[in-house]
């Protein structure tokens, strides 16, 4: 197993300054608003980057052994949501990934149940040698929502998972001085519009526009997308209301294509 290094806690409030994603207080007009509490790991674990069991382990070496080959220039990066579009089930969506990127060059980092934190872990364990991406597309943050197992602990507040998300955003901006960065917006969970991890996702992604330049870091929110004009969201689209299906990944790949050659472009 890799051996985690965590910065320390004024070296990522620095970094965060020197990268344009402002710390409260800051006389500089601010893109993002992050009380700088926030970013230290002994106070929030959204930013303090961990390993989770044995399992996982295995598959983040085997990403690490496709960084190590080369030859990405498209990184998706993120959870379970991403981490389907290599499934061949009626619900995944590797026919679309098949069709329209893996002519990019695009390789799939997503891995089941992440949270920010478990991403910081691996990209600071490997993942990221190896490989200079033009575009990285980014979505994390809904299992940071809700509770954990013993359905009493929370995970993380809104403001937590943004400033994780925030470091995360850092450290691709770091490792990758010369890759565009798709931050999407976390997609909608829970069939109707009050579902309350819907509300929080919801308080998430509006802490997320913040974090874009529109210059490296693009924001794309293509949630309404998936949604009835009732903020419903269809069971055709989702079939367990946080995972989408085949339809879903249409949609997905649709709304993301052009400004990701876009970005690839250059433009």
């Amino acid at each position: 197993m890799h051996t985690s290094l965590l910065r320390p806690f004024s070296a990522s409030v620095a970094a965060l300054l020197a990268t344009g994603l402002f710390i409260a207080g800051c006389t500089s007009a601010p893109r993002a608003v992050i009380d700088p509490a926030l970013l230290d790991p002994a106070k929030n674990s959204a930013v303090r980057p961990a390993p989770r069991d044995a399992n996982w382990v295995k598959r983040h070496e085997g990403f690490v052994d496709i960084a190590r080959k080369g030859g990405v220039d498209v990184l998706f990066l993120g959870d379970s949501i991403t981490d389907a579009w290599r499934s061949e089930s009626a619900r995944g969506g590797k026919k679309v990934w098949d069709r329209e990127f893996a002519p990019l060059h695009a390789a799939n980092f997503g891995i089941s149940g992440d949270r920010t934190q478990h991403v910081l872990w691996r990209l600071q364990n490997g993942e990221s040698d190896g490989i200079q991406p033009k575009a990285v597309v980014l979505m994390i943050g809904t299992n940071n929502t809700g509770f954990e197992t013993d359905k009493v602990t929370p995970r993380n507040t809104p403001a937590e998972t943004v400033a994780g998300v925030a470091t995360i955003v850092n450290t691709l901006r770091t490792k990758f001085p010369r890759a565009k960065i798709m931050l999407l917006a976390v997609f909608p969970r829970g069939e109707k519009p009050d579902h309350p991890q819907r509300l929080q996702v919801n308080e998430i992604n509006r802490g997320l526009v913040g974090l874009a330049d529109g210059k490296t870091v693009r924001h794309l929110d293509i949630g309404p997308k998936f949604l009835q004009p009732d903020g419903t969201l269809p069971k055709d689209i989702m079939p367990d209301f946080l995972h989408p299906g085949a339809a879903g990944y249409e949609i997905w790949a649709a709304a993301i294509k052009q400004p990701l050659l876009d970005m690839l472009r250059g433009s």
